[in-house]
């Protein structure tokens, strides 16, 4: 499987498509810092690749938020379909690029259930030896699977080696109970909670298990009885106590350097309409690449973000799509995808432009 991956990788570059669109020689998206704000100079890459939470989506317009309100020179990529070119994200064997982790400063991954061949966990593992820091979002607790390994680490537990959690279940009912993320009071001045009060998401709270007592517990997540932001908590055992679903910790992989790690079990496209969630998340790179995090980070969109509600989709659906990198490089804005099913009890949040 992975050999002909590789071939057809390689073919992709030398061809065209099926349906005669060129496929591009980089399947990325590279967005420059501007020169003139605080994160310039420091490199972020960003991997979309998960079924359901639509990565390919939220990854983008949160570098665009690094690059341009905050000069991060950021990095996306996605999992591409080798033949077509198309962005694919149920293809689980190929994110081209992964080589720009040699001049990363820190990683945002937001995969789930990948399978890459051994060329391009390598650039993944070293960066990981080196001890860079790591920011995973939702599914990243589960980011690999299957029987590959890399010096030493197996990929199947990268979540719990690296981020302290991997897949347990869901906490919450998915697409009916929805989370209110309530900050750890003993982190209340924690410097990536800086300016961050409000964080309510339509994504259920996952259960967490395996978390060692030296994490930094930052937030816990209150189950609510629907998807509205106004919506009550669920009472009894669910909330009592409550999952954690931010932290912080160190991580070691076998013969590496340690390094830092934030995690947090939100994360879906439509999680980041909340403007504290992306908040945290820039206030996280900016204490991961060595930054003072600023007092109250602007994360304002930079283009019009409506995005997908979560949900699987088929193998044909993606075609129909046709999804390109291009399709969310500065200036465009992202659309919702109309095949996934929206739950009743989610509303549509109103267009959000910049």
């Amino acid at each position: 499987m992975f050999i002909r991956s590789c071939t057809l990788m390689f073919a992709s570059l030398l061809l065209t498509s099926a349906t005669g669109a060129a496929i591009p020689e980089h399947p990325w998206l590279e967005f420059p810092g501007a020169p003139d704000k605080p994160g310039a100079g420091k490199r972020v890459v960003l991997i979309s690749g998960d079924e359901e939470y639509r990565s390919e989506e939220s990854m983008p317009m949160l570098a665009k938020i690094l690059s341009q309100r905050h000069g991060f020179d950021c990095t996306v990529l996605f999992a591409i379909d080798p033949v077509t070119g198309i962005i694919n994200p149920n293809l689980q064997t190929n994110i081209p690029g992964l080589e720009a982790l040699a001049k990363a400063d820190v990683m945002i991954i937001a995969t789930r259930f990948r399978q890459l061949p051994p060329e391009q966990l390598r650039w993944i593992a070293d960066f990981l030896k080196a001890g860079k820091p790591v920011i995973g979002l939702r599914t990243a607790t589960h980011a690999f699977t299957g029987t590959a390994e890399t010096d030493g680490l197996k990929w199947k537990d990268f979540g719990l080696v690296v981020l302290g959690e991997t897949w347990v279940s869901h906490h919450g009912k998915h697409k009916v109970e929805g989370a209110r993320a309530l900050i750890e009071p003993s982190q209340a001045n924690a410097d990536v909670l800086r300016g961050v009060k409000d964080i309510f998401v339509p994504s259920d709270v996952y259960t967490v298990s395996h978390l060692n007592p030296e994490a930094q517990i930052l937030l816990r997540g209150q189950v609510t009885a629907t998807l509205d932001p106004r919506s009550e908590a669920v009472a009894g055992a669910k909330n009592d106590p409550m999952m954690p679903v931010a932290w912080q910790r160190e991580y070691q992989v076998p013969n590496g350097k340690s390094g830092r790690a934030f995690c947090t079990t939100m994360g879906a496209a439509v999680d980041l309409l909340s403007e504290d969630l992306r908040r945290l998340l820039v206030n996280t790179v900016y204490a991961c690449a060595d930054k003072p995090v600023p007092a109250r980070a602007d994360v304002e969109f930079v283009d019009s973000f409506e995005p997908s509600f979560y949900g699987f989709v088929d193998a044909e659906a993606w075609v129909a799509r046709g999804l390109k990198t291009e399709d969310f490089a500065l200036g465009k804005p992202t659309r919702p995808f109309d095949r996934v099913v929206v739950p009743a009890g989610y509303k549509t949040p109103p267009v959000l432009r910049p």
